[in-house]
């Protein structure tokens, strides 16, 4: 049996928490708190201080376990700890909070220096009325035209899948052109 390490990261309420839910087989272990300040409590009640995980199985030889990083500043203490032994991240981007794009950008580039494993930004909030264009957000993110740049829907599984799919194609390319 092969177990792959995903991360799932991002901004302060970008869906990271919904996106695991969606997906996983089992029951979240979620370190999840109450909001204490007015302004964070406007866009949510709760946030994660530690991480969340989830699994998921692809079949009877892989297993995905998907590992939530916290999205608030004041826990990126633990990024780096989640981010030991992945084998690949994902970027979930509010696309309805354009305010949080550069830091979108600035935790990317963070796990990219952690580790220089495969990635794929997830346009989140795709759905909504006022989500931006996938195009605009990727020259709002600077984002090279090979990074692979999805739109997603955090609460729909189908969504949440064809994300993790791209991720882990883009992992096992890497592996087989390693072992080559």
């Amino acid at each position: 049996m092969q177990t792959v390490k995903m991360v799932v990261t991002g901004p302060f309420s970008a869906g990271k928490t919904e996106f695991i839910k969606s997906v996983s087989e089992i029951d979240v272990v979620s370190t999840e708190r109450k909001i204490s300040t007015k302004a964070e409590k406007t866009v949510k009640e709760a946030t994660t201080v530690a991480m969340d995980f989830g699994r998921i199985t692809v079949d009877e030889d892989l297993v995905l376990y998907l590992f939530g990083t916290p999205g608030q500043k004041r826990f990126d203490f633990m990024w780096e700890i989640l981010s030991e032994g992945m084998l690949g991240f994902i970027v979930l981007v509010d696309s309805t909070r354009p305010e949080t794009f550069r830091e979108a950008r600035s935790i990317l580039e963070t796990f990219r220096a952690y580790a220089p494993t495969p990635y794929v930004v997830a346009a989140n909030k795709q759905d909504m009325n006022d989500a931006w264009e996938l195009e605009d957000m990727r020259h709002a993110l600077r984002l090279d035209p090979k990074v692979k740049f999805l739109s997603c829907v955090a609460m729909d599984r189908d969504s949440v899948k064809t994300i993790l799919l791209e991720l882990l194609y883009s992992i096992l390319a890497e592996m087989e052109s390693g072992e080559k």
